[in-house]
């Protein structure tokens, strides 16, 4: 099956007052027809700047140094800003992380709705009639008295609703949901998240969710790329990067997640991102891995296929490498996490 999307070896700089920012360093991912792929980091790792790539975004400091986004034969890094046009919110749609950023606060809901509707050749009354479903698809009760508020008249979670409604007003096929929960709490996030989900499937979408949270995404990826520094640190299948990481940077990430049944104190990943104005040699976690080898502080690790489907870079892969097992604390959690998967346990 021929991939709806292909990000290849992406590099993306930020001309800034202290030099040249190296956000994003040679990121490649495929998506596939009705599957999400969830891409995971720290903040600053370059999860929302690769993504604003695909959406021609960026903003005027931005250089795209290499690399291409390919999708319907086109090159995305390349089609000038009337084809984007074409594309964006319409083929392609990106809900916002933060709603009431997203929304014009003095615009009725309705009216943000029916601009997308209107500009795809809809009359008024269609665009009425069809913003109307749409707050009714993404679970807005009574939509008809609704659709004459204003955003302020919502909560966060039904604000975020209305966001998702007008991404999907173009009717696109790929949804890219940059950080949709971080702004809700938790009750408000697992209802987002089920209705995602629910419009995925419904619709036919491909879905790529961007998060900092690995729990997030657990049981709503297909696949998960883990970055960190710029790159994709590892990659493979939801079961894979859950049940079996293999990158150091994963099993903090996975460390410090919470869940309901933990007894052990939540570890804690020392340290900062480093300075992407001058990223260190060798691995760019070197320095916050417990586990670093000589050689990671020397040169960047190559990536070690460990399935068809499961990729990770890092020096303790090479079969020269002093055989270093994951933490104790983490594997206890693992076991967990499969018995309760084995239980059909959500």
């Amino acid at each position: 099956m021929e991939p709806i999307l292909q990000v290849s070896n992406l590099k993306i700089s930020f001309r800034a007052y202290g030099g040249i920012v190296q956000a994003v360093r040679g990121v490649s991912f495929d998506l596939y027809r009705g599957e999400t792929v969830a891409i995971v980091g720290e903040s600053g790792s370059g999860k929302s700047v690769s993504t604003k790539a695909i959406m021609g975004i960026l903003p005027g400091n931005a250089i795209i140094e290499e690399g291409s986004i390919l999708y319907d034969g086109m090159d995305l890094t390349k089609v000038d800003e009337a084809q984007m046009h074409k594309i964006r919110g319409h083929r392609i749609g990106l809900v916002f992380q933060d709603p009431l950023s997203a929304l014009n606060p003095i615009m009725k809901v309705g009216k943000q709705i029916t601009e997308v509707l209107v500009r795809r050749g809809m009359n008024k009354q269609e665009a009425h009639e069809k913003a109307l479903q749409l707050m009714r698809d993404v679970g807005i009760p009574e939509p008809e008295r609704r659709i004459e508020q204003y955003p302020f008249q919502f909560s966060g979670g039904m604000r975020q609703r209305i966001v998702i409604a007008i991404a999907l007003a173009g009717d696109p096929e790929i949804l890219i949901c940059d950080e949709p929960t971080t702004a809700l709490d938790v009750t408000v996030q697992a209802k987002i998240l089920e209705l995602i989900n629910q419009i995925k499937e419904e619709r036919h979408l491909s879905v790529i969710f961007i998060t900092h949270d690995l729990g997030v995404v657990a049981q709503m990826a297909d696949r998960i790329c883990v970055m960190y520094a710029g790159k994709i640190v590892e990659s493979g299948t939801a079961e894979e990067i859950f049940f079996e990481p293999a990158h150091p940077y994963t099993w903090a990430l996975l460390s410090s997640m919470p869940d309901l049944e933990t007894k052990e104190r939540l570890e804690a990943i020392p340290g900062t991102p480093p300075n992407m104005i001058s990223p260190p040699k060798g691995d760019a976690f070197a320095v916050r891995n417990r586990y670093a080898l000589k050689i990671d502080f020397e040169q960047e690790p190559p990536t070690f296929r460990l399935s068809d489907t499961h990729l990770a870079s890092t020096w303790l892969l090479h079969p020269s490498a002093p055989h270093v097992e994951m933490p104790k604390t983490l594997k206890h959690r693992i076991s967990r996490m499969k018995e309760a998967a084995a239980r059909g346990i959500q």
